[in-house]
Formats: C-alpha cells, structure tokens, sequence
C-alpha cells in the first residue's frame, strides 16, 4: 500500500517546494505533480515527490478524511509507524 499525505506548499523555487505537514517542513519535488503549484496550494506527497495538485475545494475534505484515518487506525501497525515518522520529523527540527 502506498501513503500520499497531504501538504500545504509554502515555497516553490523552480523544480521543488517546500511543503508544510502539520507543522514539519520538507523539500519535496514536483517532477511528477499533475499540475503546476503555488505558495498556498495543498499537495498530495508521496516519498518525497508532489504527486497530484488537492483541488482547493477538496482541501478539507482531504485533511478531514487523513485526520480521521489516523484516529481510527489507533492500533494499527502502520498508523503508529506515521505518527512515529511525524514525530521524528518534528524532533529533527
């Protein structure tokens, strides 16, 4: 199973963005993303590349639906291994 997680891009400089999830700041490429991006738009980000522009009026209801993954995947294996990955991101910082 592949994981994309959504992100808020706050930068762009030519080929790479850097993107905001939840509060952890990463440069990711937008080599394979659909569609061009801009400060302010939200991406879904696989293993370090910006895969598919979130269409605005679908934002939310992304965040939403990722939010509510995480909570009822409360003792699954693989939701523990991404807030871990969050965390550790968070702590690098």
């Amino acid at each position: 199973m592949c994981l994309g997680v959504p992100g808020l891009v706050v930068e762009v400089d030519d080929l790479t963005a850097v993107v905001d999830f939840w509060g952890v700041r990463r440069r990711v490429r937008l080599d394979l993303v659909d569609e061009p991006v801009a400060a302010g738009d939200y991406v879904l980000n696989h293993v370090g590349f910006a895969i598919r522009r979130i269409p605005p009026e679908d934002v939310q209801t992304t965040l939403e639906l990722y939010e509510q993954l995480l909570k009822e995947a409360s003792g699954d294996l693989m939701a523990t291994d991404v807030r871990s990955e969050i965390e550790n991101l968070k702590s690098e910082f």
